[in-house]
């Protein structure tokens, strides 16, 4: 009888947690093709002009997929693989087909102190190797904590490249000092310069690329079509991933404020809003562990145009999130079960490319009626 009540609690505990993570609708109008096979994590991936792809597997490994077939590019700078670092974010310079900038963030073991940082660097693409290799900036001090690496790169209007990097685990340092790397997303000029007008280059001993602060870690990041502000969302602890609007100066509040908790289910703080603190447009309790991003342009699925894309690296799905007024109203589950969604890009077709690990780059069609 003993065993039959462990049995009966265990079924009860996976249902309770079945519904946690089902609480979205599933999508059932829609399929998927498998277009880019056995890739363990791609974590971004670009479509160059002939529609070919550029592909970032973790373990350090930059692949052209293209004509069905993979080619490892050579020249990269030297990957540190450990914990959640690796080989990470990839992004097109905006006129990329006049002068060939890529951009890629990594973790980098270069600079001051054991472990290592992100790092974010450019190159340009000669058949098969990597050249003109120039590390825009590389956050410091190094660090042997393996997670909170961030990072999202996304290259915006007004030659702004826009990157972000985790807290690094260092939550009581990094993300409110504007003098420590880690916890937040910074702007910089194409080449890597720092534009005169960001807001913190006027403080002394601030990190002067820094844009926002208060983040813990962020893995998506996109510009809205119409708007064109940067919208972003970042992992809380236990309960509490966000999305976020970001604007210069701001403090988006981690740890000060926070709807998650500790994993051992003890209070980080009682507060979610404080003065002078953003606060976030929507988040997730339970935490989903979002990662990639991308807001859909295209007319491929003209029920879907606006809506935003984030990929759930815990419960494997696809969500699809319906907007009004910068508020989600709307959720539901896409490429559900298929594995941890890791990336996500809206291709020059205007169908949606989805990166997913142990599996590949998939695209979401329409099942057949």
């Amino acid at each position: 009888m003993k065993s039959r009540s462990y049995l009966l609690f265990f079924i009860t505990l996976n249902a309770i947690l079945a519904c946690a993570q089902d609480k979205n609708p599933l999508n059932t109008n829609h399929s998927h093709e498998v277009i880019v096979p056995d890739l363990n994590i791609p974590w971004g991936f670009v479509f160059l002009p002939d529609n070919s792809m550029l592909i970032t597997e973790k373990a350090g490994e930059l692949i052209h997929f293209k004509n069905g077939k993979k080619i490892s590019i050579s020249g990269l700078p030297k990957i540190l693989v450990y914990g959640q670092g690796g080989l990470m974010d990839i992004a097109l310079h905006p006129d990329y087909k006049n002068n060939g900038w890529i951009y890629f963030s990594y973790a980098s073991a270069e600079g001051i102190g054991n472990g290592g940082h992100t790092a974010i660097a450019r190159g340009k693409l000669n058949k098969n190797q990597l050249t003109d290799l120039q590390v825009l900036y590389k956050a410091s001090p190094n660090t042997e904590a393996g997670q909170h690496f961030g990072s999202r790169i996304v290259l915006g209007a007004n030659n702004y490249l826009y990157f972000s990097i985790g807290d690094r685990g260092q939550r009581d340092i990094n993300p409110q000092d504007l003098s420590r790397d880690g916890g937040k997303i910074y702007r910089l000029h194409h080449d890597g310069s720092i534009p005169k007008d960001n807001p913190f280059v006027d403080i002394s001993n601030a990190k002067k690329a820094t844009y926002s602060y208060g983040h813990r870690n962020t893995q998506g990041m996109t510009i809205h079509p119409k708007t064109f502000a940067i919208w972003s969302h970042e992992h809380g602890p236990k309960g509490g991933d966000e999305i976020n609007i970001i604007k210069a100066g701001e403090n988006y509040g981690w740890p000060e404020v926070t709807y998650g908790k500790n994993y051992s289910g003890t209070e980080i703080t009682n507060q979610t809003l404080l003065p002078g603190i953003t606060e976030p447009i929507h988040y997730w309790d339970p935490s989903i562990a979002p990662s990639g991003m991308a807001f859909i342009t295209s007319n491929v699925y003209p029920e879907w145009t606006g809506n935003l894309l984030i990929g759930s690296l815990k419960f494997q799905y696809l969500d699809n999130c319906y907007l009004k007024d910068n508020k989600v109203i709307k959720e539901e589950r896409l490429l559900d079960g298929l594995g941890r969604i890791r990336s996500v890009v809206q291709g020059p077709d205007g169908y949606i490319y989805v990166g997913i690990e142990n599996l590949g780059i998939v695209k979401i069609i329409q099942k057949d009626k």
